[in-house]
């Protein structure tokens, strides 16, 4: 666990690898909480020198610097294919860059409803901040759910850390 200027955070690994990260709480206690019911045998130690890096650049990045994330290796366990495939495009947006819901299914060349299957994975997403599922809103720039300590309010705090406007009318596009 570690403290950002957002609240506490926590976060989780196998080997040299990135398995589980939680938005910041309101609490450590609660951070913890979140992490354990996700990983119950998880065993709270010092972290190794690759994730010092991580929670530094976690920290960097809810102080609002730019911080690109697509370098930390992750390891999200045994996933559906459709959410690997799913994950693999967020994780490709770029910081300040969204997409709809709708958008990705299309880019995935799947029916338009798999957009519901795409807010099902992005609310298991293992690792948020690092798969940014925060950049996937709902259709019309609107905010759309979100499943971390905050929901909403956090997700649209995040967007609007990457200049990223989230009001109803605004939204920018990630183009196909």
């Amino acid at each position: 666990m570690f403290e950002t200027s957002y609240g506490f955070a926590a976060i989780g690994w196998r080997g040299s690898s990135v398995s589980c990260f939680r938005l910041p709480s309101r609490t450590a206690e609660a951070a913890e909480s979140a992490l354990l019911r996700r990983f119950p045998t998880s065993i709270r130690t010092a972290p190794p020198a690759f994730l010092q890096a991580v929670i530094r650049d976690a920290q960097r990045y809810f102080e609002g610097e730019r911080v690109d994330f697509s370098a930390v290796e992750i390891d999200l366990g045994e996933q559906e294919p459709l959410f690997e495939r799913i994950y693999g495009f967020v994780r490709a947006l770029d910081y300040g860059e969204t997409t709809t819901y709708g958008a990705v299914a299309k880019a995935l060349g799947e029916e338009p409803q798999t957009a519901r299957t795409v807010g099902e994975a992005m609310s298991r997403n293992p690792v948020p901040l690092i798969v940014p599922c925060h950049r996937v809103t709902a259709a019309g720039g609107k905010i759309g759910g979100f499943s971390a300590p905050g929901g909403s309010d956090t997700k649209a705090h995040m967007l609007s850390l990457e200049g990223v406007a989230s009001s109803s009318n605004s939204q920018i596009g990630f183009g196909f």
